[in-house]
């Protein structure tokens, strides 16, 4: 059951997860099978009883083919040309230490997004999949160091390195410094 205190960004989100689902014309039970995710887990995040981790989200996103900024971008009000610091939506998936900053004015007809990440010291994320397969991923880091792995290679990025991608499988990001590292990721949908 939901508490008072439940963050509205969550409620939001839960809400958008449930009409995508309904749009698709998809049990729960469906959307299961489709995603790999248990029905007991997509619920809880579809009721907003627990805050879906960014695993969850990408694994969600790649059953709708979105990226996790469109996903986030449509529980968000219309947003206008530009998006001034302030206002510029951020979610945090605590579990895994990951603080994500959508950077660029939403707009459904643009393919390309810039996200500001933070990874705390010691987190680690893993994506089994894309959330579109053939998204092309440019990782500048901007402090601290990260490990960005891409299917079977792994890429030792320090400040100021930048690694291109074309995601089509598995990735996994690991900060690689005590302080935690800070990057910038711009994403262009194929």
């Amino acid at each position: 059951m939901r508490s008072d205190d439940t963050d509205p960004v969550d409620t939001r989100l839960g809400a958008r997860l449930a009409e995508l689902r309904t749009e698709h014309g998809w049990s729960l039970e469906e959307l299961a099978e489709r995603s790999g995710v248990s029905r007991s887990t997509l619920s809880r995040a579809e009721r907003a009883e627990t805050s879906p981790t960014a695993s969850l989200l990408n694994r969600l996103c790649a059953v709708y083919g979105r990226t996790m900024s469109q996903l986030l971008s449509e529980v968000e009000a219309a947003p206008d040309a530009v998006v001034r610091a302030a206002d510029q939506p951020v979610w945090q998936d605590r579990a895994s230490g990951f603080l994500r900053r959508s950077l660029s004015p939403p707009h459904p007809a643009l393919r390309g997004e810039l996200v500001e990440g933070h990874l705390t010291a010691g987190a680690d994320i893993a994506y089994d999949r894309p959330p579109v397969a053939g998204l092309e991923q440019h990782v500048w880091v901007l402090e601290g160091a990260l490990r960005v792995t891409v299917q079977d290679a792994e890429h030792h990025l320090g400040t100021g390195d930048c690694l291109r991608m074309r995601v089509w499988g598995p990735t996994r990001f690991r900060s690689a410094a005590l302080e935690g590292v800070r990057y910038l990721l711009a994403v262009v949908r194929p």
